[in-house]
């Protein structure tokens, strides 16, 4: 059994700063990291799918350090288009499975584990839209073939399909035609992991099931008319659970607050008058 929580969409910034004046992002991570290590049983890693600070810079990042730093899973970290590669590598630079290739981005797979996990970094810099290109797409390829019977899951920020959400399909995934043909020729791919929507979202696609995640702070407003304007509502913040079990991927959606409950499935007038055992 393997569990991994994912994260995403965290956009921490330097102490006291609010995403858009309004969102106190720093404070709504911290309240899922403490949910996290109150999980039992505790999650196997925590990999978090991109959006990692909100604008990617050396002192956003030494506070995501910080905050991270309270996990008791290790973490593995996969860029957004609101990150900085560059200042990523610079302070997290101790996170050791962080490529040191030069191929433009920061893709990578975790092969230790009864699920082998491809972390695959579709950002493009200064632009919201992501991109798969030939050079990614040829790497991608390169770790699927090196072993076609292992069951994987891919992890992005980007997701490959439209949602109907017109801000956020605006600044989609470009090059999803080409990935979708590679992912059709690989059966082993048992989900494709994203964020970016700050929403939880499920498609059948390429043979598989892909899908989007909510966000640790704010979540992007369901609106499906055409011309909608983009906007955010404070949702509750969440994480996704894939349990891998038994060789079947289960996720659950885990919101992180204070809920009341539990409560038993009983009429508790009833109980009351139930016999003493």
């Amino acid at each position: 059994m393997t569990l991994i929580a994912q994260i995403s969409d965290l956009h921490v910034q330097v102490a006291d700063d609010r995403a858009y004046g309004v969102v106190d992002t720093n404070a709504l991570v911290a309240n899922a990291i403490t949910h996290i290590n109150d999980l039992n049983p505790q999650p196997d890693l925590v990999i978090a799918t991109g959006d990692l600070v909100h604008q990617g810079t050396e002192a956003e990042y030494e506070q995501l350090k910080i905050i991270l730093s309270q996990l008791n899973a290790p973490i593995y970290l996969l860029p957004g288009n609101h990150d900085c590669r560059e200042s990523l590598k610079q302070v997290f630079s101790h996170h050791t499975y962080l490529p040191h290739h030069h191929l433009g981005h920061l893709s990578y797979t975790l092969e230790d584990y009864p699920v082998r996990m491809i972390l695959l970094d579709t950002t493009i810099p200064g632009k919201g839209s992501g991109l798969v290109d030939a050079g990614r797409l040829a790497w991608l390829e390169a770790q699927l073939n090196a072993d076609t019977t292992k069951s994987t899951i891919l992890f992005m920020h980007h997701p490959p399909f439209p949602t109907g959400i017109t801000m956020m399909d605006n600044i989609g995934l470009e090059g999803r035609t080409e990935l979708e043909n590679l992912i059709r020729h690989h059966p082993q791919i048992v989900r494709v992991s994203c964020g970016h929507l700050h929403r939880s979202i499920h498609c059948q696609w390429a043979g598989t099931t892909a899908s989007t995640q909510s966000s640790l702070v704010h979540q992007v407003v369901l609106d499906l008319q055409p011309d909608a304007a983009g906007t955010f509502v404070m949702e509750p913040a969440a994480y996704q659970l894939h349990l891998w079990h038994q060789d079947i991927l289960v996720s659950h959606t885990v919101y992180v607050g204070e809920f009341t409950g539990p409560f038993p499935f009983s009429d508790p007038k009833k109980r009351r008058n139930a016999p003493v055992i």
